[in-house]
């Protein structure tokens, strides 16, 4: 490889979620003025750790095992690719465990792993290092839903001015552990921050909207609009659960979770009266690697806190 095509940085992410766990391995290059993130290595796993969690309060220990040896498969793979550095996040179902610490330290024991439990206000923080990027002057309220939460960011000219993070995601609400006290106040927080603001349109992240827009044949950069959300959401509704995988070649991980969260999507739209959402197809992962390149650029500290 000469010189010129070397990259200047091999960076990996890994988001443990509640519903998959993600690794990202990427290349990044300099090019004119551009910072240019190339992947080249992406895995995901349906781990589920919400699945207990969200039920007992618990990661039971078969399921404790099966991470252990995904985190130890991930480390050998990074270590392959030679990465300069990495970073692991893990978010709502590890939050909210009551044997996390003794399972974070196990790892640690064992494989020399450290993972950043991060709250929400921290994910939604280093979603924006990417989610910025993306916008124009327009006011967006951005949607990112998860397992086990879901995060609210108002932009105005591209400056995020508002922020909330509820315990509200698609296994939580498939698994019926969400209240009703939760959606008033989450409706309560987008009706009154979209008219304070004046949002005019959604900004969607997370697999089941990327996975919604792409069913809905949408290209790159094209907005989506929300009868065409619905639209999607009621060809999956009305189909078994073996359609959604064999007919609709949904992934099992995904058939069960998709419509629970276009129903957060779709109400989130509803309350800040919005009919159309931008799908910009990044999410934490890449808000992960930007963190780790502004790290090694010695970019000016953010106003949240990781420990390396």
């Amino acid at each position: 490889m000469s010189e010129a095509t070397q990259p200047l940085l091999k960076l990996a992410a890994i988001d443990i979620g509640s519903n998959a766990v993600r690794c990202q391995i990427s290349n990044i290059f300099r090019f004119e003025d551009h910072t240019l993130f190339k992947r080249v290595e992406y895995i995901r796993y349906p781990m589920r750790l919400g699945e207990d969690v969200f039920a007992t309060g618990l990661i039971s220990r078969p399921k404790a095992e099966k991470f252990m040896k995904l985190l130890h498969a991930l480390h050998l793979l990074m270590q392959v690719h030679e990465v300069d550095d990495f970073m692991i996040c893990a978010t709502s179902a590890m939050r909210s465990a009551t044997n996390a610490p003794e399972l974070l330290d196990e790892i640690h024991q064992k494989l020399g792993l450290q993972i950043q439990v991060i709250d929400g206000t921290t994910e939604a923080d280093l979603i924006n290092l990417v989610i910025r990027q993306q916008l124009d002057s327009q006011n967006y309220l951005h949607i990112d839903v998860g397992g086990g939460s879901t995060e609210f960011n108002i932009y105005v000219n591209r400056m995020k001015v508002a922020s909330q993070s509820f315990e509200q995601g698609s296994i939580r609400h498939m698994q019926g552990e969400d209240s009703m006290e939760i959606w008033q106040a989450m409706q309560n927080w987008v009706t009154e921050k979209a008219r304070l603001y004046h949002v005019s349109q959604a900004i969607g992240t997370g697999g089941n909207i990327n996975k919604i827009y792409e069913m809905a044949g949408k290209m790159g950069g094209k907005p989506i609009y929300r009868d065409q959300i619905e639209e999607v959401v009621n060809r999956i509704a009305c189909v078994s659960m073996e359609e959604r995988v064999k007919v609709l070649l949904l992934n099992a991980d995904r058939a069960d979770v998709i419509v629970p969260a276009a129903e957060i999507y779709l109400s989130a739209m509803k309350w800040a009266q919005v009919d159309t959402m931008q799908v910009p197809q990044v999410g934490l992962k890449d808000g992960i690697l930007q963190s780790l390149y502004e790290r090694h650029q010695g970019a000016t500290q953010h106003h949240f806190k990781l420990d390396f």
